[in-house]
């Protein structure tokens, strides 16, 4: 998100908020609106927005690191990516990995008849794309399965867009001290604390409204989810400053791509379906 949504910034090149706010906010009441119609219609039709979106992503993800010279099979990926949403839905944890693992071992064998040239350096990216977004897209299967799938994904989304509008606010009107001035110099530690803020009150109102968890549970799970929501979206602003790239695609208007709005959603899914599944029972 750090390319375009610049939640944690005090100023910006594109005027105090740094990008196109009605356009912004269209397109995620739109992107809202697929989420929870699809959710409370039919749950499995859920992963087909899930598979449309990451799928995507991962597009924007491969033709980046073409840019460079890094050859990273489209297809092969794209093909493990519906492996790993079917698998955790339809087989749990196990069928998650297992299907993970198959994609990874399909990756390295196309790779090798390929020729040795540059294989370390392709061969890795198959994987870190495989696994990211990937792998981490398949606990939106897993949170997806139980009885109360739906409000689990509910929760899920709205404790990081509460991140991302608690640290947008707070940054345009407190932010003062930068966060990483070398990997994202425009989030401040006054947009990461409205970040905390927002995401622990959300989760504990919608873990003990949707969920009968108690509130402290959807605390703990709003802080965890925004320390790791953070650094989802520092890891974006790394990949894209080493590939010398502003956004990874410009799909979303407002936004940047897809992968600029999924980076925080990705690296949040796999501590919150852990922790909901200690907590909800």
């Amino acid at each position: 998100m750090d390319g375009t949504a610049d939640q944690n910034t005090g100023t910006t090149s594109g005027g105090r908020t740094g990008r196109n706010l009605p356009a912004a906010i269209g397109v995620g009441v739109v992107l809202g609106a697929l989420v929870i119609g699809s959710l409370y219609t039919f749950k499995a039709a859920f992963l087909l927005v899930v598979l449309a979106a990451v799928g995507v992503g991962v597009h924007e993800l491969v033709r980046a690191f073409g840019s460079r010279d890094i050859r990273v099979p489209l297809t092969l990926q794209l093909a493990g990516l519906v492996a790993m949403l079917g698998g955790a839905y339809y087989g749990g944890p196990v069928s998650l990995v297992g299907s993970f693992a198959l994609t990874v071992m399909v990756l390295l064998g196309w790779r090798t008849f390929q020729g040795t040239d540059g294989f370390v350096r392709d061969a890795t990216a198959g994987v870190f794309v495989a696994v990211y977004p990937g792998l981490l897209a398949g606990f939106v299967a897993l949170l997806l399965r139980p009885e109360d799938g739906a409000d689990r994904v509910v929760a899920f989304v709205a404790i990081t867009v509460a991140s991302d509008i608690g640290g947008y606010v707070a940054g345009v009107l407190f932010g003062r001290h930068k966060m990483s001035p070398i990997i994202s110099p425009k989030k401040t530690w006054e947009g990461f604390a409205g970040s905390a803020l927002a995401c622990i009150v959300v989760g504990a109102w919608l873990v003990a409204w949707r969920l009968d968890g108690a509130l402290w549970q959807g605390a703990l799970l709003g802080a965890v989810m925004v320390v790791c929501a953070t650094i989802g979206d520092l890891i974006e602003s790394v990949i894209k400053r080493d590939l010398g790239i502003k956004d990874l695609g410009t799909l979303l208007p407002g936004h940047g791509g897809l992968m600029d709005r999924l980076d925080s959603l990705l690296f949040a899914l796999v501590p919150c379906w852990l922790l909901l599944s200690l907590f909800i029972h």
